[in-house]
């Protein structure tokens, strides 16, 4: 998964880099080529990065709940 990941990242890099260069250029396709770079970046990277990223539930320790605020007033009451 990571490394299809890293393989689609630089492939839409490069897709928005040739749909700028074609917006420089003037080519008639180009809106259509750098809309679509952007769609696939947003609807098929993103979704595959956040599910990778996420599914181990690692971010549970960065959540803020009662329990971890009340254990951080009182550590700074402390100080």
């Amino acid at each position: 998964m990571k490394l299809l990941l890293k393989i689609l990242f630089v492939v839409f890099i490069i897709w928005m880099l040739v749909g700028a260069f074609l917006v420089n250029t003037n080519h008639e396709k180009a809106q259509v080529v750098m809309g679509l770079g952007v769609f696939f970046l947003a609807f098929i990277f993103m979704p595959l990065f956040i599910y990778y990223r996420y599914k181990d539930g690692k971010y549970k320790k960065y959540i803020l709940n009662d329990q971890k605020l009340m254990a951080a007033f009182k550590q700074r009451d402390k100080k």
